[in-house]
């Protein structure tokens, strides 16, 4: 089951990326440039702590 939303994304990133033929650094470069005129923020949120784990108990075998 294809979920539309998805494939919407999908089809976006797809004309994002030819428009620069692929090329990762020039996707970056756009990016950088969009950011630091403020087509969009970047938000940087705290680490969280991690979450401590049950141990597993271990199995001895005779």
């Amino acid at each position: 089951m294809r979920d539309p939303i998805v494939e919407e994304v999908r089809r976006a990133r797809a004309a994002y990326a030819a428009q620069f033929d692929h090329d990762l650094d020039r996707i970056v470069d756009d990016l950088k440039r969009r950011q630091e005129r403020g087509e969009f923020k970047v938000v940087r949120r705290a680490p969280r702590p991690a979450r401590k784990l049950p141990r597993a108990r271990s199995r001895r075998t005779a």
